[in-house]
């Protein structure tokens, strides 16, 4: 059945620590207009009011009539509480003080807040409505994850289900944001291969794919890479026998020999080997949260 769209649109958030992504949903789920507008993240006033206008900026640019915007869903890094009214837990950003009042005070839309982890996921089930179940790793700057289970993502009682950069990969590991050692987020965030290569990380994939500027060095950062990730699903997909989904900002620029690779890194040790069709990257690389967070209108469109 076609859905008459009338134009109607859904906003999407990603903040991040010093810019945001802003995404235009439309109800076929289809990011129909991006931005990226560099604001460093600070819990003031100012912050608040500079990223309203910027929104309303964006949808003044795109021609959207504000009685056609469903609502604008905001995906950031951190626990969110319950209630969905507060982060708080925020070491990455220091936004454990962010508020929903803080954006539905300045912003004439409706407004939902949520972990940037799990809005990802949501565009994963999304576009794979057929899954039950799937870990979710989300790749971004600072790793992220999630675990979909009954064709819904897992929130847990205190909404930190899916966690799984805090796992620990190297008991004597480099130091993590959370004040462990060995955290995965220290091997497998993309801050983490920018931090060992020393270049960023689109600069790093050029050189890694040019057989005469790659060297040895990247290559053994990337085959390293891969060991970690691999270590950890492995792990995980004893606990959870579910497909593998590889999301947000690195996934496209996986390769299917990256893919080959690291499915047998994940299978050299196992006595339950995953299925090569179970392991999934995502295609929406960096707004990847923020189209999954702006679902969120459109799927309460949809079943209305």
């Amino acid at each position: 059945i076609k859905i008459v769209e009338d134009f109607r649109i859904s906003i999407g958030l990603g903040i991040l620590k010093d810019m945001f992504h802003i995404v235009a949903v439309n109800l076929y789920g289809n990011a129909v207009a991006t931005e990226t507008i560099e604001l460093p993240y600070e819990n003031s006033d100012a912050y608040y009011t500079a990223l309203a206008a910027n929104v309303e900026l964006f949808i003044q640019k795109n021609h959207y009539a504000p009685e056609k915007i469903e609502g604008i869903s905001i995906a950031t890094q951190g626990i969110i509480s319950p209630d969905g009214t507060a982060v708080t837990y925020g070491d990455i950003m220091g936004n454990a003080n962010m508020q929903l009042s803080d954006f539905s005070s300045r912003l004439p839309y409706p407004c939902h807040l949520e972990h940037d982890s799990k809005a990802a996921a949501d565009l994963e089930l999304w576009n794979h409505p057929k899954l039950d179940s799937a870990l979710v790793f989300l790749l971004n700057r600072n790793l992220g994850g999630a675990v979909i289970t009954n064709h819904s993502v897992h929130q847990g009682f205190s909404m930190h289900s899916g966690s799984l950069e805090h796992i620990c990969v190297e008991p004597d590991g480099p130091v993590c944001y959370c004040g462990n050692r060995g955290c995965l987020e220290t091997f497998c965030s993309a801050s983490a291969l920018e931090l060992r290569s020393g270049l960023p990380v689109k600069e790093f994939f050029l050189k890694l794919r040019d057989p005469d500027n790659s060297g040895e060095h990247l290559q053994n950062i990337w085959q390293d890479y891969l060991r970690h990730l691999a270590f950890a699903i492995r792990n995980l997909n004893l606990l959870i026998d579910c497909p593998v989904i590889l999301s947000g900002y690195l996934a496209p620029y996986f390769l299917p020999e990256d893919l080959d690779r690291l499915l047998g890194l994940i299978n050299e040790h196992t006595p339950f080997p995953l299925a090569k069709d179970s392991l999934l990257t995502g295609t929406h690389g960096q707004y990847t949260p923020a189209i999954g967070a702006a679902l969120f209108y459109v799927k309460n469109f949809l079943n209305t």
